[in-house]
């Protein structure tokens, strides 16, 4: 859920570019009434209003501090551009040179590491010839707070697992609703400050990608819903073995040894710590089998046989006996059930 004040304040960025809001909210299923009586709205509804509106506006970066209009189809290409990096530390510094090339953005994001922490804030691109106070000169506290939330719920993705942030900087003073703030950085956030920016533990850069080419796919039909909601805000162990795993099964899984030794832990401490979770690590490596093999039974377009090669079995017969195990159907009974059809109703109400 989001406060319905963030649809209010994307329809006024929309009239204001002279859109036809009515149109806008008819188009994704919102009833304006909603907006004026609800606190809250579902992250779901808002991103694909929020994705409606990049797409008529042909502004990717509708809503964030830009300084241009930036075409559709840029964040696939810096997605695509990055997904490789080995750590994030790489990936941002990547997307950072991505925005001195495309087309209409003039502001960067920029990484500073020091010491035990490391910052992200914003920068005008070499190419603009203007200062950041000058291209922040005219913007909303809203679009700031947007593009800096967005940032760090894309840079939580990559990683699988929430950046927990130390502090959160605004050079604006203080909002009446400074709680939406707390709420949505959950850290101790200052206002009049010199710089826009998010400060978080540096071991966070050196931490590897999660992300691959398969789940990129999904996130990028969905974006900007992920952006907007923290879908992964578990900081438990589990939850970072999980990520760590990923959902790329046609690759050998890293050994107990390898995520031990990703998270700076020896073998016999995760195997510990897992178990005062209740959860051994052979269980979680089941468990995200049967979610990446749901994950890619849940898209209409990927034959049974694509799934079970996505899913490393060179034989389909052995797929079709694992996910029965799994969810007590085989594939092609799951796709005839009331849960799967249940599973696309929703993608189907979505323009």
């Amino acid at each position: 859920m989001v406060p319905s004040g963030y649809v209010v304040n994307l329809l006024q960025q929309a009239q204001a570019q002279g859109f036809d809001t009515d149109e806008l909210l008819q188009a994704v299923g919102i009833d304006a009434s909603e907006i004026e009586t609800c606190a809250e709205i579902s992250a779901e509804r808002f991103g694909a209003l929020y994705q409606r509106l990049m797409y008529i506006a042909q502004d990717e970066y509708f809503g964030m501090i830009s300084g241009g209009k930036v075409p559709n189809g840029t964040f696939r290409m810096m997605c695509h551009a990055i997904i490789h990096c080995t750590t994030l530390e790489k990936a941002v510094y990547r997307a950072s040179a991505f925005h001195e090339i495309c087309r209409g953005a003039q502001v960067k994001p920029v990484l500073v590491r020091k010491g035990r922490y490391a910052k992200i804030s914003f920068a005008p691109t070499d190419h603009s010839g203007l200062t950041l106070e000058t291209l922040l000169e005219h913007e909303a506290p809203e679009r700031i707070r947007t593009s800096l939330s967005m940032w760090h719920h894309f840079i939580s993705w990559l990683l699988g697992a929430q950046v927990e942030l130390k502090a959160a900087y605004f050079s604006f003073p203080e909002p009446g609703d400074v709680e939406i703030y707390h709420k949505l950085f959950r850290s101790e956030v200052r206002f009049d400050q010199h710089d826009n920016a998010m400060v978080f533990a540096a071991r966070y850069l050196d931490q590897p990608l999660v992300q691959t080419e398969q789940t990129l796919r999904s996130f990028l039909k969905t974006a900007p819903y992920q952006l907007i909601a923290m879908v992964n805000d578990d900081a438990s162990l589990t939850s970072q073995v999980e990520a760590l795993i990923g959902k790329d099964f046609s690759r050998p899984l890293p050994s107990a040894e390898e995520i031990a030794s990703a998270l700076n832990l020896s073998v016999s401490t995760l195997r510990r710590r897992l178990l005062e979770e209740d959860v051994s690590f052979q269980t979680i490596k089941d468990e995200c089998r049967k979610r990446a093999a749901l994950h890619y039974m849940g898209s209409p377009q990927l034959a049974i046989n694509d799934v079970a090669e996505l899913m490393g079995f060179d034989d389909p017969s052995a797929f079709f006996r694992s996910f029965k195990r799994w969810t007590g159907m085989t594939p092609g009974e799951y796709r005839r059930s009331d849960a799967y059809r249940q599973l696309l109703e929703p993608k189907e109400r979505i323009p």
